[in-house]
């Protein structure tokens, strides 16, 4: 008889453990609708163009690409549910109500070209999206809801390293630095690399202080927005987005968990627009959860109309790996 063999880095989940990953799902998804989160499903795969569209561009190399053979055209498997999410956002609702907040909840497969470290590439993604709160109160609504349906699904305690992109985007605006010079700090805060920053031959010496300060701003929240508040430059949008992260800060603790802060952690810098953070179990470096503010990712899927929606939001990226965190704690 013939062995069938799965794709590398893809696996079946079988009985009793897709029994607790159901078990988990319900629990998130229970969490979500009782703060008023509606469920959506978008499909599986869309048109590439779609999936790919404005800040979504990030996600190219990770996604599954096939012809429509009724259309012929080129379809994309989804990646990551949240750009679905703001498609969303910005089609099935009409001006009179353009700038409402709305708030979504989803769980579905997602399947990728390329594994991290010990994960799959096919897996199941839950999250919660918030659409239309610009101020932090909405980055707040969305940590202290992470850390209440994780406890719901049993993740605790946990532990969230959270930065804020703004901080590093106002320095390369107030020192003036060019495209290449910010890709190049940029790549360099990433390594915590003071040595790749002093190749940057056009920053000034205090753009290169002041980036050499960003690698050491990191740890615990309080001794951290000290510090960056006296080692940064006096400039208001500097210190809006510490402000924030002080407010952050606070509910994360008021939520029950622990919060560090790394002002040099930048993922996805075209993409994210203030706050940024990662989940952890508590002792441990078992990624629970990510998520942040993505500002504008909508705003190419409102028909020319130029409008960008603010929006933050976050994701169980592998409810699988939740599932494992949650049996073993």
């Amino acid at each position: 008889m013939r062995k069938w063999v799965l794709p590398d880095f893809v696996e079946d989940v079988l009985p009793p453990e897709a029994a607790r990953m159901e078990q988990t799902r319900r629990a998130l998804l229970d969490t979500f609708a009782a703060a008023g989160y509606q469920l959506v499903n978008p499909p599986l795969i869309e048109h590439l163009d779609a999936l790919l569209t404005g800040t979504g561009q990030d996600l190219d190399h990770n996604t599954f690409k096939l012809i429509d053979p009724l259309s012929g055209k080129l379809l994309g498997v989804r990646p990551d549910i949240t750009p679905q999410v703001a498609r969303i956002d910005a089609t099935y609702h009409g001006a009179a109500d353009a700038d409402a907040e709305r708030r979504y909840c989803y769980a579905g497969e997602v399947l990728r070209t390329q594994a991290s470290v010990g994960t799959s590439r096919a897996l199941t993604q839950v999250g919660a999206e918030l659409f239309g709160a610009a101020t932090v109160a909405g980055d707040v609504e969305i940590v202290k809801l992470m850390i209440s349906s994780a406890k719901a699904a049993g993740a605790a305690p946990l532990l969230l390293d959270c930065g804020h992109v703004g901080v590093f985007k106002a320095l390369a605006q107030h020192f003036e630095l060019s495209p290449q010079a910010t890709q190049a700090a940029d790549a360099a805060l990433a390594a915590k690399s003071t040595s790749a920053l002093a190749e940057i031959k056009s920053l000034s010496v205090e753009a290169r202080a002041s980036l050499e300060a960003l690698t050491t701003l990191f740890g615990p929240a309080k001794m951290v927005l000290q510090r960056a508040r006296a080692a940064l430059p006096r400039n208001a949008a500097i210190t809006a987005a510490l402000d924030q992260l002080d407010a952050i800060a606070a509910a994360i603790t008021e939520a029950g968990a622990q919060c560090s802060l790394d002002l040099a952690d930048l993922p996805g810098l075209d993409y994210h627009t203030g706050l940024v953070f990662v989940a952890y179990l508590q002792n441990t470096t078992q990624v629970v959860a990510r998520g942040g503010r993505y500002d504008g990712v909508g705003e190419a899927f409102t028909q020319g109309n130029g409008r960008a929606r603010p929006a933050t939001g976050f994701s169980f990226v592998d409810l699988r790996a939740l599932t494992e965190v949650t049996r073993d704690v």
